[in-house]
């Protein structure tokens, strides 16, 4: 019997949908299932659903509960981490500050001033749990669902020692799009897509049938208005840059400087409603469910029947491990050598081998070097929001937020900086790293009208530029020979 962790069994949607799915596997029916959270309402009623599922639907399964991470852990072979530090309530505060400076997130989660400051409050405690499971259960394999997915991979990979995988629906959804955009059922297409979590590019495009190349009739389609009205942002950057990239119009709208840095952007691009690049869109979204939520419980509304798995990856990959039967998915992974022009150690998200042996990525080798250039732009942001991280340095925080690619667009660095330390003044009771610690300031250098400038050496464009001065005055022979250049 395998036991599971379900590490934030409070998630309404994710703990539900994925204990659900492996209640529907065969393999899995028989788990040991622990469920654990930090606080006991949401996680009481989530343990009395599942155990409602597993008495109607006659299974052997054992469900518990607890409040003690280390006893949730302790001889698990598989973590399922779900957690999100803050909750609805830091959200509200990575959405709410930046928009004071001009930063104008849809979701808010993975990049940019939202992203960065999730992954400061995630990060230390999902290497918390790693540093337990290296104690407690070091064969045990994570399965990550937190966001910001690629930083948290990342900080994985670089602090702990854990056999991890980061999990995200894009490729999938996002196959289920393209299918219908090419006209080729799902299930007919062989596929190569890689580059970072929210960023990953499908390279290879083909039907199974007849070995036809797709991306041609892809890119033939976006030019169309009724294809291309739907996911603007994604269709434009196919258009330019040759290849189509996971994630919706709105989560790649804050990816990039182009689109949501002016009006003139917002109202071009990102003018769907929702995830196609609404403003505030995600967070609004969870807010109206928190509260209409606040005192129901839900899941009593929910049906305890199981009728099949949902599209997560997650029962996918247990059960390849248990049977030793081989699955393939797309994944997070530390990229040890995996794509060879990102830089070592970084997190992403390739395509995954998984049997009983674990797991098994792909060498993708390089990537088109205009696909990896922007990756590498997100790339840059998780390195330094890492580093914060771990380190509680608030100065790589404000650097990590100065270099994203929407942040950068929209604001000066004397705005970035006074934004950080605002954002970190606010959140401070999910920021322990950072106890004692704030940004230094950097006042605007005031100058004064009659101010003598220092003496500098001569730049050498002047110099250049003096030189290109002196001989278009200096007179040459044939100057001299002209009686109209003699005046």
């Amino acid at each position: 019997m395998a036991k599971i962790a379900m590490i934030g069994a409070g998630s309404m949607v994710f703990c539900k949908t994925l204990t659900m799915d492996i209640l529907a596997t065969e393999a899995l029916r028989g788990s040991e299932i622990c469920l654990m959270s930090r606080t006991r309402p949401k996680l009481d009623r989530m343990e009395a659903f599942i155990k409602r599922v597993v008495a109607e639907n006659d299974l052997p399964a054992a469900v518990w509960s607890t409040l003690d991470r280390r006893e949730a852990l302790d001889g698990a072979d598989y973590v399922i981490i779900m957690i999100q530090v803050g909750g609805v309530d830091a959200f509200s505060l990575d959405y709410e500050i930046p928009m004071k400076y001009g930063v104008d997130q849809c979701i808010g989660d993975s990049l940019g001033p939202g992203g960065v400051m999730r992954g400061l409050r995630t990060i230390p405690v999902l290497v918390d749990i790693a540093k337990d499971m290296e104690q407690l259960c070091p064969s045990a394999l994570m399965l990550n669902y937190a966001n910001p997915m690629a930083a948290c991979c990342y900080a994985l990979g670089k602090a702990s020692t854990v056999q991890f995988i980061g999990l995200c629906h894009g490729v999938q959804t996002t196959l289920d799009l393209i299918s219908g955009y090419v006209d080729v059922p799902k299930e007919q297409i062989d596929f190569l897509c890689a580059g970072i979590n929210h960023m990953g590019w499908f390279l290879s495009l083909k039907d199974k049938r007849d070995g036809r190349d797709l991306n041609p009739i892809l890119r033939e389609r976006i030019e169309k208005a009724e294809y291309y009205v739907n996911e603007k942002v994604r269709c434009e950057v196919m258009r330019h840059f040759g290849y189509f990239m996971t994630e919706s119009t709105g989560h790649l709208s804050e990816y990039v400087p182009w689109f949501r840095s002016s009006e003139r952007a917002l109202k071009a691009y990102c003018d769907q409603p929702a995830f196609g690049g609404e403003t505030g869109a995600y967070y609004n979204y969870c807010k109206m469910i928190a509260e209409k939520y606040k005192d129901v419980d839900y899941l009593s509304l929910e049906s305890p029947k199981i009728t099949g798995r949902s599209a997560e990856y997650c029962s996918y990959i247990l059960e390849a491990v248990e049977t030793d039967r081989t699955f393939r998915l797309n994944g997070n992974v530390r990229n040890d050598g995996y794509i060879t022009n990102l830089p070592q150690g970084c997190c992403v998200e390739v395509p995954v081998s998984v049997d009983g042996s674990g797991l098994h990525p792909m060498q993708v080798g390089d990537l088109p070097p205009q696909c990896a250039a922007l990756n590498q732009s997100n790339v840059t942001v998780q390195a330094l929001a890492v580093e914060a991280a771990l380190t509680g340095n608030p100065e790589y925080a404000m650097q990590a937020i100065a270099l994203d690619p929407l942040t950068s667009a929209s604001c000066t660095l004397a705005e970035v900086r006074e934004m950080t330390a605002e954002l970190i003044e606010a959140e401070r009771e999910w920021l322990p790293q950072f106890e004692g610690k704030s940004l230094r300031p950097t006042p605007a250098v005031q100058i004064p009208e009659d101010v003598e400038p220092v003496e500098v050496p001569l730049d050498p464009a002047l110099a250049i530029a003096n030189r290109f001065a002196m001989l278009a005055e200096q007179k040459v022979q044939q100057d001299q020979d002209d009686p109209e250049k003699q005046g």
